[in-house]
């Protein structure tokens, strides 16, 4: 028998049909497994950067209302040694007054590991400050 003819019986128009279709469902699974990675990914970036902004939030306030050393002007750099310690950058802070007591809001970022960093950092805000007093029942 020589190369390159197909004996009757074997092989057919469909020889290798099997092995296209394998690949073809072994690529999709791959695409699949990276996407959930991905996601998974990008969803604790979301969490990390929450935490340090809750984190952070609520050490600045202290600071801003004398429970811890410094005062309203050391609070905010207080607030991004913390988001540095959860692995966060502090992105925005300002303190202000509201009903008399100082009142911290915060922003953080995290930036998204490999391939996901185009997509940009994930962010989260938090606020800390005292609990405004109420009167009357």
């Amino acid at each position: 028998m020589s190369r390159g003819r197909v004996r009757p019986g074997v092989g057919g128009p469909d020889a290798g049909s099997g092995s296209a279709l394998v690949l073809g469902i072994t690529a999709l699974a791959l695409g699949a497994a990276l996407t959930v990675a991905g996601l998974g990914a990008a969803t604790t970036a979301r969490h990390r950067a929450t935490a340090a902004a809750d984190l952070a939030a609520l050490a600045a306030a202290d600071v801003a209302l004398g429970r811890s050393p410094g005062g309203p002007a050391t609070a905010c750099g207080r607030a991004g040694e913390v988001a540095t310690a959860g692995s966060a950058r502090l992105v925005g802070c300002r303190v202000s007054v509201v009903d008399g007591s100082p009142v911290v809001d915060v922003s953080t970022a995290v930036d998204l590991p490999g391939a996901l960093h185009g997509l940009g950092p994930a962010r989260a805000s938090a606020r800390a400050g005292a609990q405004p007093t109420r009167t009357g029942s």
